[in-house]
């Protein structure tokens, strides 16, 4: 079967659609936990199915010959003639924040062609934040262009995000402030909009990084290793987990916010 190509502004226009709609459907569950229960294990299980679900059926309606990504090694096949699109959507990220009824969480899909990236979007249905970006191209937050902050050094204005175990493996002496809002992919568009000057994440994996890892790019910024080299996504398309933590900011900025982290174990 020869390839179909398809144009990248019909597959982006797509991406925005699913991730709206599924958006919509996961506000039916926001802040629907058990008030007794730490970690809903049920509501997020019946939420994050719903939405899989709802994603394979607009995937085989509109483009059938699509592949999904499934969190394991890709098939021989991955990259030839219509096999060759891989989606990967993240259902929820911030799970502890949806059951509790917080604000800060997100729906991401990504699509990779031939392992090359063409487009990521993030929507935080509880604010309407819309995040998206084409490879090589602007990153917009809704129809605005965004961009990360225009930084030589850092300061007391500062604003780094954490995950939520921080505090217990870091001394810092970072000189602004140091927040934590339990949801990975909102950090990262925080930084590609400025609104945060870096972010350390932890305990991630390709697909819950697939679409920030476009939109913080597009904005400015990297993923780094704690050595300040570059983080390279595509080293996790088998589905392993990322076990390092990683940084995420702007060239301008990254060993000095290193230089203010320790770790202590």
């Amino acid at each position: 079967m020869a390839t179909q190509k398809y144009q990248v502004q019909e597959l982006s226009e797509f991406a925005l659609e699913i991730v709206r709609q599924a958006g919509q459907k996961a506000l039916t569950y926001y802040g629907k936990g058990q008030p007794d229960t730490k970690f809903d294990e049920g509501l997020i299980t019946e939420t994050e199915l719903h939405l899989m679900d709802y994603f394979q059926d607009q995937l085989n309606t509109r483009f059938p010959d699509h592949q999904i990504f499934r969190g394991g090694p890709l098939g021989n096949e991955y990259t030839h003639d219509s096999k060759r699109y891989l989606w990967i959507f993240d259902p929820l990220d911030g799970v502890a924040n949806v059951q509790a009824g917080i604000p800060i969480w997100g729906i991401s899909l990504a699509l990779v062609e031939n392992f090359w990236p063409v487009c990521g979007v993030i929507f935080l249905p509880a604010t309407g934040d819309e995040f998206q970006a084409v490879a090589g191209r602007e990153a917009l937050r809704g129809d605005k262009v965004i961009n990360t902050a225009s930084l030589d050094s850092v300061s007391d204005e500062s604003v780094l995000l954490t995950y939520s175990r921080f505090h217990q493996q870091y001394r810092t002496t970072f000189p602004g402030k140091i927040r934590n809002m339990g949801c990975t992919t909102a950090h990262i568009c925080y930084v590609a909009q400025g609104r945060a000057d870096a972010a350390i994440i932890a305990n991630e994996s390709y697909q819950g990084l697939a679409a920030a890892r476009v939109i913080i790019e597009a904005a400015g910024g990297k993923i780094y290793k704690m050595d300040g080299t570059e983080f390279f996504l595509n080293e996790y398309l088998d589905g392993g987990r990322i076990s390092e933590h990683l940084l995420v900011t702007t060239p301008g900025i990254c060993n000095q916010v290193l230089n203010t982290l320790k770790k202590t174990n």
